[in-house]
């Protein structure tokens, strides 16, 4: 499905007949299946759930959409802050760049930071990107680090030396610390345990109150019932009830 009508874009992210295919070259050039023709939608202030048995997909949707993968075909529309429709999926590196600095947030189901960077600085670095003083970026860090319980002694400690659960709050943080506009989450509360999943839920969807628009894999009733607006089955390709 291909259109190029950016006219008729009437979401902030609107995909249309994605797919993605993957070559491998170690089984002999085989072409392994990974989604086909999925169609999606999100509005600002909503979240779109992902929902489906591991190795339909899901992941790798969020990826094409965040453009880590390049779809093999489809277009993912997105309307940036001032009203311009971008295909994600056939816009050059730097437009791509541009967008994940200023726009668009991504929440792994891994951390990914450079080494030997305390906890602090990794927060921090995006907010100067955007303009904010070194006191300014210190102090919003801070404040973000204690919420979720990661305490003064490890905002100076590298991030490789933490447990997977605050590993994982600070890769939320990381995403949401500038409150993006789109917001893509994997798995976000998969290693929480009970008392800090209620404090990332409650990030997020105070997030979602000021208007970011999300699309998220859950496998988390919790989570997805409390977070989710609409809900999209991967085995289905069609939208289905929150449940």
């Amino acid at each position: 499905m291909q259109t190029n009508d950016r006219n008729s874009i009437k979401f902030m992210l609107d995909v249309r007949g994605l797919s993605k295919r993957f070559l491998m070259h170690i089984r002999g050039g085989v072409e392994m299946r990974s989604f086909d023709d999925v169609n999606i939608h999100v509005s600002a202030g909503k979240l779109l759930a992902i929902t489906g048995p591991s190795g339909i997909g899901k992941s790798s949707l969020l990826k094409c959409i965040y453009r880590t993968y390049v779809p093999n075909s489809g277009e993912v529309w997105y309307t940036d802050m001032k009203g311009e429709a971008v295909n994600l999926a056939a816009a050059d590196e730097q437009e791509i760049l541009r967008l994940r600095r200023d726009e668009i947030g991504y929440v792994s189901q891994f951390l990914y930071v450079p080494p030997r960077v305390p906890a602090v600085e990794i927060l921090m670095e995006p907010l100067m990107l955007r303009g904010a003083s070194a006191t300014e970026a210190r102090v919003s860090a801070r404040k973000m680090l204690e919420y979720v319980g990661l305490n003064e002694t490890l905002h100076q400690m590298y991030p490789s030396t933490f447990s997977g659960g605050e590993k994982q709050r600070l890769n939320i943080l990381q995403a949401i610390i500038c409150k993006p506009r789109l917001l893509l989450l994997d798995e976000p509360t998969a290693s929480l345990d009970k008392g800090y999943k209620k404090k990332v839920m409650s990030l997020i969807a105070s997030l979602k109150q000021e208007g970011t628009g999300m699309v998220g894999v859950f496998h988390d009733r919790d989570a997805l019932q409390y977070l989710a607006d609409e809900r999209y089955d991967m085995t289905e390709r069609a939208y289905c009830a929150v449940s």
